[in-house]
């Protein structure tokens, strides 16, 4: 999908890999169990797949550290939640299994940038750290369009009430309340909510529920595997 002229997002399932068990079968994440060369196979089959040169993948720790990129890190990536590039067909990629990924391009200085929000990282404001760190070089969040990705929705999102508490008390569009009335957290609220308040006014959503989805992995329904979203300059 065309997110802005010149830059394509896409968001794998979990489906037409090679996976076993309970991988199956387009299990993304390496550190879950799989067969490392399943999984080898698998982030192979996605590149030839949306036809790009090499794909990113991040040592995901739940933080809110940013990387400039040129090339992929290789086998043993550094820990961190946030990469952005210049180089076109370089895809870069958030993996999640309730997670949501944040894709955000600027179609002009031709930049684009992944990052991995969960609860730390937006409790860390993940999202705000990746456009600033764009706009260090040369992007601007005005001219930005954001993508955030599948993640558990704020219905199903179950949290003890300290914790939404805590939470909420950095970041106030997060507070939520489940389907059956408990304490919840809304991730796609809080991070649209720092998206535009870093000044990015075109905000987009896939608006799947991770939990509700069983085309998509989720660790909250004890799933192993990672599903991805990417962003790339074509």
């Amino acid at each position: 999908m065309e997110l802005v002229p010149g830059v394509h997002v896409a968001v794998t399932d979990r489906h037409g890999g090679v996976s076993a068990g309970p991988h199956g079968t387009r299990n993304l994440g390496g550190g879950t169990g799989d067969d490392p060369a399943a999984v080898r196979a698998n982030r192979a089959g996605v590149a030839a797949e949306l036809g790009v040169r090499a794909i990113v993948f991040m040592r995901q720790v739940h933080g809110a550290e940013i990387a400039y990129v040129s090339e992929p890190f290789g086998d043993d990536p550094p820990p961190v939640d946030g990469v952005f590039t210049t180089e076109p067909g370089l895809a870069l990629a958030s993996l999640g299994a309730d997670c949501p990924a944040v894709l955000v391009a600027d179609p002009v200085a031709r930049m684009v940038g992944a990052a991995h929000s969960g609860r730390p990282g937006t409790e860390a404001g993940i999202a705000a750290a990746l456009v600033a760190a764009m706009a260090g070089k040369g992007a601007v969040p005005a001219r930005m369009a954001a993508l955030i990705g599948p993640g558990a929705c704020g219905r199903c999102y179950e949290v003890p009430a300290e914790l939404r508490d805590r939470v909420a008390a950095t970041v106030p569009q997060i507070h939520s309340t489940t389907s059956w009335g408990t304490p919840a957290l809304d991730l796609r609220a809080g991070i649209e909510a720092q998206l535009r308040e870093a000044g990015v006014a075109d905000v987009r959503h896939d608006d799947r529920c991770t939990i509700e989805t069983t085309d998509l992995y989720s660790h909250r329904r004890h799933d192993p595997g990672r599903f991805a979203g990417l962003i790339w300059l074509t």
